[in-house]
């Protein structure tokens, strides 16, 4: 799973967060000026949202090293 964090996930994110900032600093949306207005943008950013579900997940999910901490405890 950590592969398809560093590979899919973290990078779809950072699309995501810089296109958002593009949008709020110089309401330039990449996304909508790359690939149109259409299906494929609308993909782009379902893919996005599920990237950062993953990530989410995977911040709140213990670690085994944690895990092995909070047992020696």
């Amino acid at each position: 799973m950590n592969t398809f964090m560093n590979y899919i996930c973290k990078p779809l994110t950072i699309i995501g967060a810089l296109n958002w900032g593009l949008v709020g600093a110089f309401h330039f949306n990449l996304v909508s000026f790359l690939f149109g207005m259409g299906t494929f943008a609308n993909i782009i950013y379902i893919l996005v949202g599920i990237s950062a579900l993953c990530l989410i997940a995977d911040m709140t999910t213990p670690t085994t090293e944690s895990k092995k901490r909070h047992d020696m405890e």
